[in-house]
């Protein structure tokens, strides 16, 4: 068994910390005026925004009433561990909303993707991602911190060759499968990675097709992580812009779970390397371009 990731150790942490803090019968406004903390430190700390230091736990722990050595020194490995998160890096770019999503994703048993826009960005190919990057920019190119997004976007499809590879599985409506984002040439590309995809054994990739009308995934994407039993799932909503936003609300998270599965009964899940292949061959045809669909001449 590998060692537990960086954001597992935070998020186990945060959570026996929230657990120690109601057992004291203590708010977090007490808690950071007996530690002389702003309010916010202690929020942060216990959302897994921030992490904390040893010096900073032992008198928190103190402030609990925990004083069983075992425990403490349990509590304090875990707070060694959670400050090597990964994409650190990159805490000048990202929120930390979504720095702590990059590091769950990394350490999940599970991920569970939808998107009915464009494509999750685990499964963009780098000229794919560039184009809605630049679409959602201001010029014809992109500046050097959407440069530096867009690197760590690639950065983090490593994932797909690490031996720590969680389960990860995409649902996309089929519309995502037929817009060319970047034009003809890149959506070919995009298209022959998702085929080549396909064939990973960690990876399931399933289609909402049109015919399935108006279903429940159309109100926007979302991302669902699957943890160990110590740990809760978590459930991230995604902006237009691709930005991702938490819900630390269980019954949120367990009704968007029993969305994916609706969802999930709705797809097309056969061989997806030869429906891209199939999409490839129309990718240039006439009738798949609206364009042409308008020039045709009028029966009436």
């Amino acid at each position: 068994m590998s060692a537990p990731s960086a954001a597992e150790q935070r998020l186990k942490l945060r959570t026996e910390l929230r657990k120690a803090r109601t057992r004291a019968g203590l708010s977090q406004r007490h808690v950071a005026k007996q530690m002389e903390w702003s309010p916010s430190k202690v929020l942060r700390i216990e959302s897994g925004e921030v992490s904390i230091s040893v010096n900073d736990l032992r008198p928190l722990l103190a402030a609990y009433g925990i004083s069983d050595r075992r425990q403490i020194e349990s509590l304090l490995d875990l707070a060694r561990g959670s400050r090597k998160m990964p994409f650190a890096e990159y805490r000048d770019v990202f929120r930390p909303e979504f720095l702590r999503f990059l590091a769950l994703e990394a350490s999940a048993s599970v991920a569970r993707y939808f998107n009915s826009l464009q494509l999750p960005r685990l499964l963009q190919t780098e000229e794919y991602a560039r184009a809605i990057a630049t679409a959602y920019g201001s010029g014809p190119t992109l500046n050097e911190i959407d440069e530096r997004r867009l690197e760590a976007q690639i950065s983090r499809q490593d994932l797909l060759q690490s031996e720590n590879c969680p389960q990860l599985q995409f649902i996309v409506d089929e519309a995502v499968l037929h817009r060319q984002i970047g034009g003809p040439g890149v959506m070919r590309a995009q298209l022959q990675r998702l085929a080549e995809l396909s064939k990973h054994p960690k990876v399931a990739i399933m289609v909402v097709p049109y015919t399935a009308g108006a279903h429940p995934g159309l109100q926007g994407p979302f991302t669902l992580f699957e943890f160990g039993e110590e740990m809760p799932d978590s459930l991230y909503l995604e902006t237009p812009r691709s930005d991702t936003t938490p819900s630390d609300n269980p019954e949120e998270t367990r009704r968007y779970l029993e969305l994916y599965w609706q969802l999930e009964d709705l797809s097309v899940s056969g061989n997806m390397e030869l429906l891209m292949r199939r999409l490839i061959q129309r990718i240039d045809e006439d009738h798949d371009n609206l364009a042409a669909l308008l020039e045709e001449p009028s029966e009436e």
